[in-house]
């Protein structure tokens, strides 16, 4: 546990303190956010586009070599 020698050095920590606490709170709402955009129907859709894209050029490719 810290000592504090004066009231200037208490309120300092309990500033830092705060700002800290309210860095954590905005990241979270940020995190909060992008979890959000992932979960969608329209990214799931836009992923499994992709995926079926890759595999059909895949595919094509496979067709082409043989």
């Amino acid at each position: 546990m810290k000592t504090y020698r004066n009231m200037k050095q208490l309120e300092r920590d309990l500033k830092i303190s705060s700002l800290e606490r309210d860095i954590a709170y905005e990241e979270l709402k940020a995190l909060g956010e992008e979890y959000k955009t992932i979960f969608t129907p329209a990214h799931w859709v836009q992923t499994g586009l992709s995926l079926a894209s890759k595999y059909g050029v895949f595919m094509l490719f496979k067709k082409i070599i043989k």
